[in-house]
């Protein structure tokens, strides 16, 4: 009976022995070590746009007569591109020709009328100096004077409606002028025409329809314009500057690496999705762009010749300045609050600052991390 108890006493201290010793020997971890030629990214997901994207259409309405491009079509500026049935406005434009040439008759009539009406002022003048000296002279009567300077008031009088009718002639005609000019203006609205070097994206309208003005006909692009609109999480938005350069992977072409450079950033962020959109001009994309098009961006916010990369998921309470990580110190575990810079594309930060000397950062942390817990640092192969 004692050799049994004594059994179970001796297995029971060597369970315990074992306990204690798997509990507290050396916790095997590995530890980050500071890489070279550090390349740091941010991800942006976006798609294929133009900066210059326009829905043109008639600025009046009327039945469309004709179209002449379609969708996928290449046209120059001012090439025509569809047409109004002109007929109406053509007859407007002959209407007030007539009145431009009935304008300009009037007009001649008034201006051949004009010397005949100083022709005869300066008569009536020469007749009534006459006069009047002779009257002075008593030979004449009085009348006679009297008579002379009354046709020279008349002739006076005529003189100024003449010269006031050719004013009033002079504007009509102006105004006839400026009739046929916006008749004309409004004829030259019926044709649509492109308005610089494009490509035609989509054709809205067909011949027969009737629109009215602004209606979309075409939707056209300025192909030298199409663009990336990428968005990027606002967290690591404020390492983005212009000129900074760009991978682009179009979906259509994951196998191709495009390139391109930052050339805007918005100055709106998207206040649900919480992302700042930027725009990547591509220097080396296919011919043939898709707008819509998803796209995968990477953009390079900058270099390190040596750095010390933590993976974010190993930052306790990381605010994206700084956060806590488990380090290895003198053998044992520990947790330091260290301050944190830029971050890539891979979900890392690098530390700036607060790493206690010969103390290295433990990643990833071993399951039951408590300080002090003695650790073994395992070098990788």
């Amino acid at each position: 009976m004692r050799k049994s108890w004594f059994v179970v006493g001796v297995a029971a201290v060597a369970l315990a022995g074992g306990i204690w010793v798997l509990r507290h020997r050396p916790l095997p971890v590995t530890v980050l070590s500071p890489e070279t030629d550090v390349t740091l990214r941010i991800y942006g997901l976006g798609t294929v746009e133009a900066r210059v994207l326009s829905a043109v259409g008639f600025e009046l309405g009327g039945a469309v007569q004709s179209l002449s491009t379609d969708a996928g079509d290449r046209v120059m500026a001012g090439q025509e591109l569809a047409r109004l049935h002109p007929e109406e406005q053509q007859a407007r434009v002959a209407q007030a020709d007539a009145g431009v040439e009935a304008a300009r008759a009037a007009l001649a009539k008034a201006e051949a009328a004009l010397p005949r009406a100083q022709a005869v002022l300066s008569q009536r003048e020469a007749a009534n100096t006459r006069q009047q000296e002779l009257a002075r002279t008593d030979r004449t009567s009085k009348q006679s004077a009297e008579e002379t300077q009354r046709d020279l008031d008349v002739a006076r009088a005529d003189l100024a409606v003449a010269e006031t009718e050719l004013m009033v002639l002079r504007a009509q005609a102006a105004e006839a002028d400026a009739n046929l000019q916006s008749a004309r203006t409004l004829l030259d609205k019926h044709v649509l025409a492109a308005p610089y070097d494009a490509l035609i994206i989509a054709r809205k309208a067909e011949a027969g329809t009737v629109v009215k003005a602004g209606d979309t006909i075409f939707s056209l692009i300025d192909p030298q314009t199409i663009w990336i609109q990428a968005y990027i999480d606002e967290e690591r938005a404020g390492q983005l500057a212009l000129g900074q350069v760009g991978a682009i992977r179009l979906r259509s072409r994951p196998q191709h690496e495009f390139h391109g450079e930052i050339v805007r950033i918005g100055l709106e962020s998207d206040r649900v999705n919480e992302e700042r959109k930027v725009w990547l001009a591509c220097a080396d994309c296919p011919a043939e762009m898709y707008l819509g098009e998803q796209a995968e961006t990477l953009v390079t916010t900058g270099h390190r010749d040596r750095a010390l990369m933590v993976p974010e998921v190993d930052i306790t309470g990381f605010d994206g300045a700084s956060g806590t990580v488990w380090i290895a110190q003198d053998g044992a575990l520990a947790q330091a609050t260290l301050e944190f810079g830029a971050r890539d594309d891979l979900g890392r930060a690098e530390v700036t600052d607060g790493l206690p000397e010969g103390a290295e950062v433990v990643s990833p942390v071993p399951k039951g991390a408590v300080e002090g817990r003695k650790v073994r640092v395992e070098v990788d192969e």
